[in-house]
């Protein structure tokens, strides 16, 4: 069973910056589309970001222009730049390794963000 770690989270203030990490230790992990999601108290988890094999990218409304997705396939890593960040930003943050059947989770890092 593929497990991806994240790392990352933290405490931060409003406006502030952080950023997560994954690394996913799957075969042939260049041909993969990584996700980041989350999920905030009470709320379902949702997409926040993807990157394809090739870097095409796609975002959340509620992050873009805020958020980068990126990835390093010679490290196996997936990075998820979060910039002016807001309180609505709060959650149990996912890094997944999207599959046509189920994805492959990881445990999740928490981010909170203070007003």
């Amino acid at each position: 069973q593929v497990q991806p770690v994240e790392s990352g989270g933290g405490l931060v203030q409003a406006g502030g910056s952080l950023r997560l990490f994954c690394v996913a230790s799957v075969n042939f992990f260049s041909y993969k589309i990584m996700g980041w999601y989350r999920q905030a108290p009470g709320k379902e988890r949702e997409l926040v970001a993807s990157i394809t094999s090739i870097g095409s990218t796609n975002y959340a409304d509620s992050v873009k222009g805020r958020f980068t997705i990126s990835r390093d396939n010679a490290k196996n890593t997936v990075y998820l730049q979060m910039n002016s960040l807001k309180p609505e930003d709060t959650g149990v943050y996912y890094c997944a390794v999207i599959r046509v059947g189920n994805n492959y989770w990881g445990q999740g890092t928490q981010v909170t963000v203070s007003s």
